[in-house]
């Protein structure tokens, strides 16, 4: 069969990976997009296409996905420059207003957008509804070409261009290759670029409900016995639970009748959105911190949960996985006359980058460590008062979850 010649490759068409190849679609460069499934399985009826034909799966159903996610207003701009954000129902999309964080004493701090000035400090969006406007835009770019479901045999790395062999016997060249792939990367493991996984010992139990309250869109968290709960408002009486517990209780939460899930949440929560109605049931994943020894080599770049994972209590995940996509098309823009993938502009790319990952990922797992020893009780209880009371330091807060 051909070999088909593109400047840029992404493999994995979730939502970062999607995201990039728009974004590289959109600066004129020539990118295909290979994807082993198509991405999202909640919506009902994906079929199969032939390659290069853009995908674009049904329109999601009715049901809340139990897969939610905190989108930054900084990820905000990048997906509406990219037409994805308009494309989504203004009614599924959930602002927050304020985030009350309590400690598992006396320590408490809210979060409040009126107070920094801003107009809300995250939007409550489903993945598979984000994921649905993202193949939009992408169909309706038409720059992207897409290969899916297609499965790589093997990639012969090698300059200027790297060579990947698809399942079906077609041949991509690329002079980069973006690995998109997730946490189990096998771009990353071709690559031979070693990744460190520190499991926490814990579960993300995750489901929706229908509340008695109205949240006025405020976001809940609680720390206690080393748990981390948190309550994330979606539109109407409704909020979406991420509940990060030893994997022993979040197996017995999972097991539970919709009934009595709903009164342990209701009680974890101190019943601050009245009776609680299971609407989705609920699911565990399990908790990791993934560091990468490094996120580019000589025609190869990682970004997304490929090149970093960090524990789920900030949120700040995708948006970091964002941070990368806009940062590796922006190095690339800006250095045209260079090949993509040249090794000096993706070493800048890595720079870049290094920074705001490893101060997420020390925030998160430092603060894991911090409310998982009992002996730390006071000094993280105290902490929480004292920034309560603290204007520049709140605002700091809110600009770092902004960003």
């Amino acid at each position: 069969m051909s070999s088909e010649r593109y400047q840029v490759v992404i493999v994995g068409a979730g939502l970062v990976g999607a995201a990039a190849a728009l974004a590289l679609g959109r600066q004129g460069l020539t990118v295909a997009l290979v994807e082993r499934q198509p991405p999202d399985t909640t919506f009902h009826g994906f079929q199969p296409v032939e390659s290069r034909t853009p995908l674009v799966g049904q329109v999601p159903d009715e049901t809340w996905d139990t897969r939610i996610y905190a989108i930054s207003p900084a990820s905000q701009r990048f997906l509406e420059r990219l037409g994805a954000w308009q494309r989504m129902d203004a009614g599924r999309i959930q602002p927050v207003f304020r985030m009350d964080v309590a400690g598992d004493r006396f320590g408490a701090i809210r979060l409040d957008a009126y107070e920094a000035g801003v107009s809300h400090l995250a939007a409550i969006v489903e993945a598979g509804r984000l994921q649905h406007a993202l193949w939009q835009a992408l169909q309706a770019d038409g720059n992207v070409a897409l290969h899916c479901p297609a499965d790589i045999d093997s990639i012969q790395w090698g300059e200027p261009h790297t060579q990947l062999s698809l399942a079906d016997g077609s041949t991509l060249e690329a002079e980069l290759v973006v690995g998109a792939d997730g946490a189990a990367s096998r771009i990353r493991e071709w690559a031979g670029l070693g990744s460190t996984l520190t499991p926490y010992g814990q579960s993300g139990v995750v489901a929706n409900f229908a509340c008695g309250m109205p949240h006025r869109g405020t976001a809940f968290q609680w720390f206690f016995d080393g748990d981390i709960l948190a309550w994330l408002p979606l539109p109407g009486n409704r909020l979406s639970m991420v509940w990060s517990t030893q994997t022993a209780h979040a197996d017995e939460l999972v097991a539970l009748d919709a009934a009595a899930l709903a009164g342990t949440v209701r009680a974890a929560g101190h019943d601050r959105l009245g009776e609680l109605q299971l609407l989705t049931p609920a699911a565990a994943f399990p908790l990791r911190l993934i560091r990468v020894d490094s996120v580019v080599a000589p025609g190869m770049a990682l970004i997304g949960d490929a090149a970093h994972g960090v524990h789920p209590l900030a949120g700040q995940g995708v948006n970091l996985g964002f941070g990368d996509a806009e940062a590796l098309v922006d190095m690339l823009a800006q250095h045209r006359q260079a090949r993509c993938g040249d090794v000096r502009v993706l070493q800048a790319y890595a720079r870049q980058r290094a920074e705001p990952v490893q101060r997420m990922q020390a925030l998160t797992h430092g603060l894991h460590h911090l409310f998982s020893d009992e002996r730390a009780a006071w000094l993280r209880n105290a902490g929480m008062k004292v920034a309560d009371r603290l204007p520049p330091l709140k605002a700091a807060l809110v600009r770092e979850a902004m960003s």
